[in-house]
């Protein structure tokens, strides 16, 4: 396949490249470098520097690739995504994820490519009906950080319906760990995700965390959540662009573990190799005990399952730190 992945210099996006290349694919990346690397995109991807919000950019870039073979499938991680900044923010995360998509999908269609991969969140559920999510809850977004992804995939049912474009839509789950070769992984400081927090603090970026309550009706006490490493992630993407492109049908999945791992767990595997200070704190209000992802539709679906476990995320997430020098 020739697929054109739109910020593929990000963090997620970078491993969905290295992942297409490990497959023999041709890729050909699209980031504007606002907070994506130049160095983190394979050196067997080609690179060209737009705006997805831009269409003048796409169209030159689309028109120099597709004159030569026309790209199978469009892959899009172009989206702004740190949800307090989104409640700050809300008319660039409107611009950017809404606005963005829709000058996308336009392009796309002036140029008759047929298969869209689109990189939604769990977010768009809001808070959880159920323990376990899956593709059929209930979809009400608390912040706009969701609210624009929600508004994004339902943009692409309709183009689709309307221009027989093929989707396929994945809603992620918490994301962690670096690529098994140690050149691409969470470069910035994300400060809301419990993995990031506890490497941070083994690190002595962070002095101490806390842990929201140890009461619960789990096997340690500690909430349950959903972790998957970012290479199963990525991997997921080449699988459902082959689905799509292949089948001429359109998809929507949950990527997650089907299982999930206590707090208690992250921290007893990143103490395994540096001491993780923490303390139990009470109860945020609204934490369920539990928050997972089904994934049996992904299973079902396209025969994916995550192959890494928690401490391939810890040990691969903190080798990477541990090499570009975040101690």
């Amino acid at each position: 396949m020739k697929v054109c992945v739109i910020g593929g210099a990000g963090y997620i996006g970078s491993h969905a490249v290295y992942e297409l290349i490990r497959d023999n694919n041709e890729v050909v990346v699209i980031d504007n470098l606002s907070t994506g690397l130049r160095k983190a995109v394979h050196k067997d991807a080609k690179f060209y520097e737009g705006d997805i919000t831009v269409k003048e950019d796409l169209v030159r870039i689309f028109e120099a690739e597709c004159s030569k073979k026309p790209f199978d499938v469009v892959m899009h991680f172009a989206a702004k995504l740190i949800v307090p900044e989104s409640v700050s923010m809300p008319l660039e995360y409107y611009h950017n994820n809404v606005e963005g998509l829709r000058i996308m999908l336009e392009v796309i269609k002036e140029f008759n490519i047929k298969n869209v991969v689109f990189s939604s969140t769990a977010a768009v559920y809001g808070e959880p009906v159920h323990e376990v999510c899956s593709e059929d809850d209930r979809t009400k977004p608390i912040n706009p950080y969701g609210a624009t992804k929600l508004a994004c995939e339902e943009m692409i049912k309709w183009v689709s319906a309307a221009y027989g474009m093929n989707y396929c839509i994945f809603r992620y789950f918490n994301v962690a760990g670096a690529d098994k070769s140690l050149e691409i992984g969470l470069e910035k400081d994300n400060l809301t995700h419990l993995v990031p927090i506890t490497i941070q603090t083994a690190l002595g970026i962070r002095e101490k965390m806390q842990v929201y309550g140890n009461d619960y009706d789990t096997k340690d006490g500690t909430c349950v959540r959903d972790y998957i490493h970012v290479s199963d992630l990525a991997y997921a993407h080449v699988l459902g662009a082959k689905y799509i492109s292949e089948n001429n049908k359109s998809i929507l999945v949950n990527l997650g573990s089907n299982e999930g791992y206590t707090v208690k767990e992250v921290i007893d595997e990143v103490s395994k190799i540096r001491h993780v200070n923490y303390e139990y704190v009470e109860r945020r209000a609204g934490d369920p005990a539990k928050l997972i992802a089904s994934n049996s539709k992904a299973k079902e679906i396209l025969g994916w399952t995550p192959k890494y476990t928690l401490k391939d995320i810890i040990e691969t997430d903190m080798a990477f730190r541990d090499k570009i020098g975040r101690k």
